[in-house]
């Protein structure tokens, strides 16, 4: 419907039982017929004219506060003064490298621009996947980019897992795919409800939101965030890790697989999670259930995480079930997914057990969850820097050697700056710096060349066939896991590891010579900010919290076998 009355103009519509509408007011201008805002204006010379309208939400025939009054300062509204207290916040980065600079800014800007609030718990910050198609809580996007941005605002993890876990399945539901303990997918509100995937207002249909849930709260203890608040959440860990025994490992080989109940969910329910994003090398898609190799990092982390918090609590049989779980996942990982005659990691196995075989960076996520053998560890390494892998910018989704490879799909050769980044984190865990480096100077090189925003993704195309990385009409801009990515990697620079439980922080950076000068200020740690400096071989840090030790070394990560010799 459309009314004009008093001077406003009224809208609404109805959809079931839900009616919607907004009401525009406006000054300096006339509402005239034929429901139009009119303004007759002659300006003198120097003169000036002002007008604003303004817009009122209508939910249920109840009016809602407009965010942004006229006659009200743009400066003084709530959402833009909640938007510059976080970018005063945030750490300040200033480098001899101008383009680092440039980017970590812009990243930081998108971020706090993509950040939503809990209307029931107002204080509580998470972040929207992507703007302008996916402004919602994503579960696997969530989670990633506030691991991404622990660097700069632990607190947005802590927002993401505490409304993670008010949403956590309660029961079985194939059309939402909803399971007890399973982590969500994707959330719509209102009467955007009908654009899930489940045409309901939460959807399901992950297999690896759930382990990266419990691998967060095990980084968010790490740095000695919110004990209390992060011990109120292990029961759902617990939950958590009882879906990944009970449905995500539906069939008892240990693995956690996927299968679409839904007919409107994803056929593909990892991070790549279109039609066709899981393949063999020949081209062939694969069959459920589907057990994907990152997947299978993930799950071991989890274990390790939730190890560690029972060896915290003291409870040390429950530390020995998890670490034996980790210890055998990782064991059947390395047996089942490994090709030897490839020499790199399948992407996944199919129902039958049978291995998806294309090369794919699925398996660089791996390295970062440490779930590979470290004598497998170069091929990797090796296969994700060669030609058919790495394109001058970033790490190809899929080799140019494989069936099926498109440079400008969304799956099967595209790069996206987040898998680079996580790729970038694992081949730093197991010490390839050199190959590290060059990937962070690619992405930096692919930001600058793009106005400094890292896209969602862009086409798989070598540098050396176009100067720019090659545009994707449809992604998300900005997109939040693409704006965290520089942040991840400014931290695996600096090699930046804070264990604040056991009063230490990690510290040895490895800044590449192309970078120079490197200053990160105002990190937030320990209740404190802190400041650490790089100049070549030269380290200062300023602020370090009272009774932490710096450690000037790369720490070696929590794994099985760290927790074994502990």
């Amino acid at each position: 419907s459309l009314e004009t009355s008093d001077g406003h103009l009224s809208f609404g519509y109805r959809d079931g039982d839900a009616r919607r509408g907004a009401v525009v007011s406006c000054t300096g201008l006339e509402v005239v017929e034929h429901h139009l805002l009119y303004a007759e204006v002659v300006i003198e010379p120097q003169g000036t004219w002002a007008g604003c309208v303004e817009l009122t939400p209508v939910i249920d025939d109840v009016r809602l506060e407009p965010l942004y009054r006229c006659g009200q300062s743009v400066q003084r509204a709530a959402p833009t003064e909640r938007l510059q207290r976080w970018r005063r916040q945030v750490p300040t980065v200033s480098s001899a490298h101008a383009g680092l600079e440039a980017v970590v800014s812009r990243s930081q800007a998108d971020l706090g621009a993509l950040r939503i609030f809990d209307p029931d718990f107002p204080e509580r910050a998470v972040v929207a996947a992507g703007a302008p198609w996916f402004m919602t809580l994503f579960g696997r996007d969530s989670l990633l980019t506030s691991w991404m941005t622990m660097l700069i605002d632990p607190d947005l993890a802590l927002g993401v897992v505490q409304t993670l876990a008010r949403f956590q399945g309660e029961k079985v539901d194939d059309e939402t795919e909803e399971e007890p303990g399973r982590i969500l997918h994707e959330m719509r509100f209102g009467t955007a409800a009908s654009l899930s995937l489940s045409g309901g207002n939460v959807y399901y249909g992950t297999a690896d939101a759930t382990p990266l849930f419990v691998m967060l709260l095990g980084e968010l203890r790490r740095w000695g965030l919110a004990a209390e608040q992060v011990d109120r959440l292990l029961p759902h860990v617990d939950r958590a890790m009882a879906w990944i025994s009970e449905f995500g490992d539906s069939d008892g080989d240990g693995f956690v697989e996927y299968e679409q109940s839904s007919p409107r969910g994803l056929r593909n329910q990892g991070w790549k999670d279109s039609w066709d994003g899981v393949r063999d090398a020949a081209g062939n898609l694969g069959s459920g259930p589907i057990a994907l190799c990152e997947v299978q990092g993930y799950t071991y982390a989890a274990y390790v995480a939730r190890a560690h918090f029972a060896h915290e609590a003291g409870d040390e049989a429950t530390a020995a079930v998890y670490q034996a779980k980790a210890a055998d996942l990782k064991v059947a990982f390395n047996r089942d997914f490994w090709l030897e005659d490839r020499q790199w990691f399948a992407m996944a196995l199919d129902g039958d057990k049978r291995p998806l075989d294309a090369l794919t960076s699925n398996m660089g996520h791996c390295l970062w969850t440490g779930i590979i053998d470290r004598d497998k560890a170069a091929a990797v390494a090796g296969h994700l820097l060669s030609p058919a892998m790495f394109n001058g910018w970033g790490i190809r989704t899929l080799a140019t050697t494989m069936v099926g490879y498109n440079p400008i799909s969304y799956h099967n050769g595209s790069v996206w700056p987040h898998d680079s980044a996580i790729v970038t984190a694992g081949l730093m865990r197991y010490g390839f710096v050199e190959e590290a480096q060059r990937v962070v100077m690619g992405l930096l090189d692919a930001a600058g060349a793009v106005g400094g925003r890292l896209p969602e993704l862009f086409g798989g195309l070598d540098r050396s066939e176009l100067p720019i990385p090659l545009g994707y009409p449809a992604s998300c801009s900005p997109q939040a896991w693409a704006a965290a990515s520089p942040l991840l990697l400014l931290r695996h620079l600096l090699r930046f590891d804070p264990w604040l439980p056991h009063g230490k922080l990690w510290l040895d950076p490895v800044v590449p010579k192309a970078i120079g000068r490197l200053r990160v200020g105002h990190i937030p740690l320990g209740g404190g900010r802190l400041a650490v400096e790089v100049d070549g071989d030269d380290v200062s840090v300023e602020g370090l919290p009272l009774g932490v030790e710096l450690v000037r070394e790369a720490r070696q990560p929590l794994s099985a076998e760290v927790l074994e010799r502990d």
